[in-house]
């Protein structure tokens, strides 16, 4: 329980609710506990022929207690119930919010389908604990307190012998539930694998088609799929099996009280009334009984839950603006020289380092090319700069500021990243582009899908800018999501560009194009661009060689070839690829 303490400030903030729904719940009980009574003296009346007060009286009273009551019971799941909703909705926004915060360490070591779970099912095994359970843990209480206290004023002897089925559906429904909550368990897992498998086959359709492997993957399908099916029919089965039990148990109370009461009348200790008030009243323990063992069900779920809930809550962001934060920092401020001081760096939990002493200075508005073997730190180096990663060792300054002392979002506002792997999202062409500000500002939009070269591709699109994509741009070629990315970063009109390897899913022709395009972009503006080939970088104003962790070259073009070094080697080993190409 004690895992459910951290709810404690969600039920505060709905208090009022929780309150009212507790007096609802309260007046609910009484109105329904007084009716079988009512229907109790309705029938002694009868069997004694007394029409002091009329029969239909006795029917409109019962019906009247039993409406109000119902009105009442209403309320309470209008008020509990939706606080338990709206408890539910600051959990899940706490939960994204806080999400949005972690390193993308975080995000390298825990996957996707982990966190929808947590976001989903967790949150919803609060949420039930919070609604139903507390609401029935309440009524629960209560009906069995005021239940018992009135069956046993009617009758001692008769009332301990009714009631002992009763504590059995309690048990029997906590055995079933823990039994339905591990099957349960196993259908969510397997519901899991049918989806990812489906997902992966949507989204790789292209490779399997051109493979012809539909019939293999439809074979692995119903696999999965039988699988599936079986832990249902398992589910189903234990569910089956639950309610006739309960039935019975019930059946057979009433049953001992028609018994035991019966002989009761015979003897002149009851009246047939009081036997069908102790009926009625059995009825109404029925359900408390079965909600008793659902609610340590419930609670047995929440618990861990809320456990792997504040696990993740618990973690604090690395990267964050400190007590050594400057707020005085301006975005408007941030002029765009980068420099590294000694910065080494190795991700967490390993050992080599993939970048080691690296010392370079960028000034503002100049423009950096970065090229390197596969591996050798050029796309860790740019995370650096917009702090994606902090540097193990060394420091990181802008315009003379340590990066540390620079809000996040004044730091992230000034630099506008192109990744190696183009991320779109399913909307429109115009959002994707446009998506750093709220507002879509038309004449920026053209203009930055001009110098991205994706304008002409637009036009061409029956909705032009207003055309939705698929889902992470499938409907779009490898080129144009890398101008459409491209383009994005433009339209944010940063400080600082970078492009990492942005422009290799383009022919040499677009390439030109585009750097032509950046051309005005790059007007004072601090531009890092990493790119595999030489003729992407050539003209920029500095261009570092990275290996083995470490810049072991730098220079401008004409430079590093004079060095007759790594990068000549590049250069003259690409000079050779594009003849055979012409050849």
């Amino acid at each position: 329980m004690k895992s459910l303490f951290p709810l404690i400030p969600y039920l505060k903030k709905q208090k009022y609710k929780l309150i009212t729904g507790t007096i609802f719940v309260i007046i609910s009980i009484a109105l329904q506990s007084i009716y079988p009574l009512v229907i109790g003296n309705g029938i002694d009346a009868i069997s004694k022929g007394d029409t002091s007060f009329s029969y239909l009286n006795y029917g409109l009273l019962s019906v009247g207690l039993i409406l109000v009551g119902g009105i009442f019971l209403f309320l309470t799941r209008r008020t509990i119930i939706v606080a338990s909703r709206e408890i539910e909705n600051d959990l899940r926004r706490d939960f994204f919010d806080h999400l949005q915060k972690l390193p993308k360490a975080f995000y390298d070591k825990i996957s996707t389908g982990d966190l929808m779970a947590h976001a989903t099912n967790d949150i919803n095994n609060i949420r039930n604990f919070l609604g139903p359970g507390i609401m029935y843990s309440i009524q629960t209480l209560l009906r069995t307190v005021v239940t018992l206290t009135i069956m046993f004023s009617i009758a001692f002897k008769l009332s301990l012998i009714a009631l002992i089925p009763l504590p059995l559906i309690s048990f029997f429904v906590y055995k079933v539930m823990k039994s339905v909550y591990g099957r349960s368990q196993r259908v969510q897992e397997a519901f899991s694998g049918l989806t990812t498998k489906v997902q992966e086959n949507f989204s790789g359709i292209r490779v399997m088609k051109s493979y012809v492997r539909e019939d293999s993957e439809i074979a692995d399908f119903n696999i999965i799929s039988a699988d599936y099916q079986k832990k249902n029919l398992s589910l189903a089965r234990i569910q089956a099996y639950a309610f006739p039990m309960m039935f019975l148990l019930t059946g057979l109370s009433i049953i001992i009280v028609i018994y035991f009461g019966g002989v009761d009348v015979i003897n002149g200790k009851l009246t047939i009334g009081n036997v069908t008030e102790f009926i009625v009243y059995l009825g109404q323990l029925t359900f408390p009984m079965i909600a008793f063992g659902w609610v340590i069900n419930l609670v047995q779920r929440a618990a861990p839950s809320m456990e792997r809930l504040m696990k993740i809550r618990n973690i604090e962001p690395d990267i964050k603006d400190n007590d050594v934060t400057n707020s005085n920092i301006k975005n408007s401020e941030v002029l765009g020289t980068v420099e590294f001081k000694d910065v080494s760096f190795k991700y967490p939990d390993t050992e080599n380092y993939v970048l080691k002493n690296i010392n370079l200075k960028i000034a503002k508005g100049s423009s950096l090319g970065i090229i390197g073997h596969t591996g050798c730190g050029k796309s860790t180096l740019i995370n650096l700069i917009p702090r994606i990663y902090d540097t193990t060792d060394g420091k990181i300054l802008f315009d003379g500021n340590d990066i540390k002392e620079i809000p996040l979002e004044v730091l992230r506002t000034s630099v506008g990243v192109v990744p190696q792997e183009s991320f779109l999202f399913s909307d429109s062409i115009e959002n994707n582009i446009g998506y750093s500000a709220d507002t879509i500002d038309e004449s920026n939009l053209e203009r930055s899908s001009q110098l991205a070269g994706l304008y002409k591709d637009v036009n061409l699109f029956p909705d032009k800018f207003k055309t939705v994509i698929g889902e992470r741009g499938v409907t779009l070629s490898g080129g144009q999501k890398q101008r459409t990315s491209i383009a994005r970063a433009i339209y944010k009109t940063p400080k600082i560009l970078i492009l990492d390897d942005s422009l290799s899913a383009v022919d040499t022709n677009t390439e030109e194009e585009i750097l032509q395009g950046l051309k005005e972009v790059m007007k004072d503006r601090t531009t890092i661009i990493i790119s595999h080939r030489i003729s992407t970088l050539k003209n920029l104003d500095n261009i570092i060689v990275l290996e083995s962790a470490k810049i072991k070259e730098q220079g401008t073009h004409d430079e590093l070839l004079a060095k007759n070094g790594i990068y000549y080697n590049i250069h003259i080993k690409q000079l050779l690829e594009e003849e055979i190409e012409e050849m």
